[in-house]
């Protein structure tokens, strides 16, 4: 048995990269999870003001497409089995098929697609990644306005579920890069 366990810890100290990936997408996830408080609930739309949506395309550009896409199914899943991680601490599956489950399934989506850009961006300027985490975030609207559009309308879904935003959302982009230009994650 004294074998085996050597070996054991002798595999798991030479290699324990799957670790760290792991810990990486759950430690992530997590995190995310924790923005849940961090919303503010608006009278007029179903949609609330919240940062999650941005800590999602922030992790798209230091985790890379793949990891960040493992954290936020992982974060979906939380919410899923009942963990009040959407914003405003909603929390279950009926949550996800209601108004705002076309943004949370937009998140998976444009992180996705702006951690693949990230990984193929050779030049990382503050202005390209700004640009990476802009389409990141129109991606989330054109998941979240169709599905919006199934309980109050098309054009109710455009006025209520991306027009009070785009000021908010412009200034959130903002703040993701300077976070990032402060982790020196720009190249050029």
């Amino acid at each position: 048995m004294a074998v085996n366990s050597s070996y054991l810890t002798r595999e798991i100290a030479r290699d324990n990269s799957w670790f760290k990936e792991i810990a990486l997408i759950l430690g992530a996830s997590v995190i995310i999870a924790l923005f849940a408080p961090v919303s503010i609930p608006l009278p007029f739309t179903p949609v609330p003001l919240a940062t999650q949506s941005h800590v999602v395309l922030l992790f798209a550009c230091l985790l890379g497409a793949k990891r960040v896409s493992f954290a936020v199914l992982a974060f979906l899943f939380q919410g899923a089995i009942g963990l009040p991680v959407f914003a405003g601490g909603a929390t279950g599956i009926l949550h996800l098929a209601g108004p705002r489950g076309g943004y949370l399934l937009g998140y998976l989506v444009a992180a996705f697609i702006t951690g693949l850009m990230m990984e193929r961006m050779t030049n990382r300027t503050p202005v390209k990644v700004f640009a990476a985490m802009g389409l990141g975030n129109l991606v989330i609207y054109f998941f979240g306005i169709p599905w919006l559009s199934r309980f109050v309308g098309w054009e109710k879904a455009f006025i209520l579920g991306m027009l009070p935003f785009l000021i908010g959302d412009a200034l959130k982009l903002v703040v993701a890069t300077r976070s990032l230009k402060s982790l020196r994650f720009f190249n050029a």
